[in-house]
């Protein structure tokens, strides 16, 4: 047979994605570019990798065969040009993160100083929400997570990195009263999208101290939040972590509540049991080693806000 990596890699993206519009886009490549590769690949076989019923593409049972099989080349092809760089005392590699929409403003700095010192490792970060983080995980398609509330019944290896205070925000012309939980019963309150942690930490909340919801607005990110409360809509028991320069400069400042700040953890996760590679294991042991100095020199503004 006369295969190229090149091939192989299109076939699983296609597979991963069960499109060739969709692999073109990945791979940076132009559709007839793909099936040009898609062809040549097939005529190595007797059998179909592919199939198109209607106008869906799908993979067939000897074509997932396959791609597991050409996934276990293209990783050991990988780790060739790794031991390669490590005989020449380099550390090479790439490394896929995923983490929550909140996680985007904490990662990079945790980042920054690894990248610096290790140039010839790629790491590349998604950014979804829980859900779609937690499934990457479990489909091992992500190196590392980062989570503010660790998954059930996934064994995990943990990394803590940091406190992650959840404050009440409001826009500061409110005019009223907000010295007690039963307060919000009065305004209306913005909440995260269902699945969400920030959500979820805020539903506990207003469980625990009896309040009865009444007028509430649901938002994708804590970006829109943020907006809807400098335009003097409502509050929200949110992350601080993002919002640094609108307590500052916008119209949004922290209300001091009873039971107040909810406070949960920053964790980098992977799979127990992942085998993992030098480029891993080193970022790994590089933010063990200074996650304490980061955290100090990045976000101690978010874990003292009211001093």
């Amino acid at each position: 047979m006369h295969y190229t990596l090149h091939q192989l890699k299109i076939f699983l993206t296609v597979t991963d994605f069960q499109s060739i519009t969709k692999a073109a886009e990945e791979l940076h490549l132009t559709q007839p570019a793909i099936s040009i590769q898609l062809k040549k690949l097939q005529d190595q076989f007797d059998i179909p990798l592919t199939e198109v019923i209607g106008r869906q593409l799908y993979i067939t049972d000897f074509g997932k065969d396959i791609a597991v099989r050409c996934r276990r080349i293209l990783d050991e092809a990988e780790g060739i040009k790794h031991t390669v760089d490590q005989y020449k005392g380099l550390l090479s590699g790439s490394i896929k993160i995923s983490v929550v929409s909140t996680a985007k403003y904490i990662i990079p700095y945790f980042l920054k100083p690894f990248m610096d010192r290790h140039p010839g490792v790629q790491i590349s970060i998604d950014v979804s929400n829980k859900n779609k983080v937690v499934e990457g995980l479990v489909k091992n398609e992500t190196d590392f997570s980062l989570v503010s509330v660790l998954p059930e019944d996934i064994k995990l290896n943990t990394v803590e990195l940091m406190e992650n205070r959840l404050y009440l925000l409001g826009n500061e012309d409110f005019s009223g009263k907000m010295k007690s939980p039963k307060d919000l019963e009065k305004v209306t309150l913005l909440f995260r999208e269902k699945g969400s942690a920030t959500r979820n930490a805020m539903q506990q909340y207003l469980n625990h101290h009896k309040i009865n919801v009444g007028s509430s607005m649901s938002l994708v990110s804590n970006e829109a939040i943020k907006q809807t409360i400098n335009a003097g809509i409502g509050f929200s028991i949110v992350p601080l972590i993002g919002l640094r320069t609108a307590l500052k400069n916008e119209k949004i400042k922290i209300y001091p509540l009873k039971g107040l700040p909810i406070i949960t953890k920053w964790n980098m996760v992977y799979i127990s049991g992942k085998s993992l590679t030098p480029a891993q294991m080193a970022l790994v042991n590089f933010i063990k080693e200074n996650k304490d100095n980061l955290v100090q020199e990045h976000f101690n503004w978010a874990l003292n806000p009211l001093v």
